[in-house]
């Protein structure tokens, strides 16, 4: 089930996300707050059927999920490797699975390290300036397990 990335729910959702209120969120769109609060419940729900979904077909098992977030913590079977999913606003659904790699000869290391980033800066998450996309990746995901 992909998500309305740009429906006005996801817009509600990304803007609670950043810790406004949703008296903030109701006041910007100049709607009720009831209306918002019921337009979250069907958002967290969207994005928690969709985090569920895809830990499934990564054969990951759930041990921590908050859909206010956007954000699953598991463990891959396969793999036998930890593994995130999280929705990025930017990137869309994504799935990390804690490594060890060699960055520096990975052609897609620009591309990790652009999503890490990203998704930090979109959590309002202030991580270590590093280029090592395996080591932004552990602390951006130690941060995001100490707020769910």
């Amino acid at each position: 089930m992909p998500l309305p990335l740009n429906d006005r729910q996801f817009a509600f959702w990304k803007l609670r996300r950043t810790g406004l209120p949703n008296i903030h969120i109701a006041d910007h769109f100049r709607i009720s707050r009831q209306a918002v609060s019921k337009a979250l419940l069907a958002m967290d729900r969207k994005v928690e059927e969709t985090l569920i979904e895809m830990a499934h077909a990564n054969q990951i098992d759930i041990e921590r999920l908050n859909a206010e977030i956007g954000v699953l913590f598991g463990r891959s079977v396969p793999f036998d490797a930890a593994a995130i999913v999280f929705v990025s606003e930017n990137h869309g659904v994504q799935v990390w699975y804690e490594h060890e790699g060699d960055c520096g000869a990975c052609p897609r290391y620009a591309r990790c390290i652009e999503l890490l980033w990203g998704y930090a800066d979109e959590l309002g998450v202030v991580l270590t300036k590093t280029d090592d996309p395996t080591r932004l990746a552990d602390e951006l995901f130690a941060k995001l397990r100490e707020m769910v």
